[in-house]
């Protein structure tokens, strides 16, 4: 299980927020943790300890009066560690090679492929042309609702009719190197795993697929190396020393380097 670290940007800054507050309207989310350091400050810290794959998310849209102090701070991370961090935030075939071209390894797309909440086969296949099949990756962020998980787009506050499923990651899989995947209604929170989305991940993912939300304890970190089985790995916001919480940086890398003892 790799630890994939993360950056999230909202009004211009690093922050640390409850996922399902996020709101355009004003620039508003529940906040857990403000930085004081810039988001290349944390793009030099995980190059320094030499970890790969961690995404960059932009949390303003660009109608936002913050988008350009954000997506200035994305940049400039990505320009601190080239190759390391992904990025994603309202990312279109239009704007995407700029990202690429400042240093990112991949672009992370939900809203561009799932329009009208269904997905867009035309738009998906368009951004995986783009960019390439390998510097794409899949958000397919959830929340839980009768029992389903399904995708949401538009930073988390609106539903598509798509549901994750062993179907539908098989299909998505095809146009994309990865999966990121936030488990929206813990996101922040640092109250525990969604347990029930952990193992259909493990099951029906074949490729690379990075889960977030709930981590908050240790033992959590472990539950989620025993039903993801080793085979997903996992970002932490919250609940990392690094932002405010509990869970000290160095230890949670070497949790992770062992698959926390699974």
């Amino acid at each position: 299980m790799n630890f994939r670290p993360c950056i999230d940007i909202h009004n211009g800054k690093v922050k640390q927020i409850v996922g399902g507050t996020l709101k355009d309207e004003n620039d508003m989310a529940a906040e857990n943790f403000v930085a004081e350091q810039d988001a290349p400050f944390y793009a030099k810290m995980y190059k320094a300890s030499g970890i790969r794959g961690g995404h960059i998310i932009m949390l303003n849209p660009p109608s936002s009066a913050y988008y350009a102090q954000t997506k200035g701070q994305a940049l400039d991370a990505l320009r601190e560690y080239p190759g390391g961090l992904q990025v994603g935030g309202g990312i279109t075939p239009e704007n995407s090679r700029e990202f690429l071209q400042a240093g990112a390894s991949h672009v992370i797309v939900t809203s561009y492929v799932f329009k009208d909440g269904k997905v867009s086969m035309q738009n998906l296949e368009r951004m995986a042309k783009t960019v390439g099949r390998e510097h794409l990756v899949l958000d397919l962020s959830c929340r839980k609702r009768d029992g389903n998980y399904y995708i949401v787009t538009d930073r988390w506050q609106k539903f598509t009719e798509v549901t994750i499923s062993r179907g539908v990651l098989r299909e998505l899989a095809s146009f994309c190197d990865e999966f990121l995947v936030h488990a929206v209604d813990v996101e922040g929170k640092a109250s525990g795993i969604e347990t029930g989305l952990v193992s259909l991940l493990a099951e029906g993912s074949e490729i690379p697929t990075t889960y977030a939300g709930g981590v908050g304890t240790f033992a959590d970190l472990k539950t989620l190396a025993e039903l993801g089985k080793g085979r997903l790995d996992v970002t932490i916001g919250s609940a990392l020393d690094l932002f405010g919480g509990p869970m000290k940086y160095e230890d949670v890398l070497e949790c992770c380097r062992n698959n926390c003892q699974i």
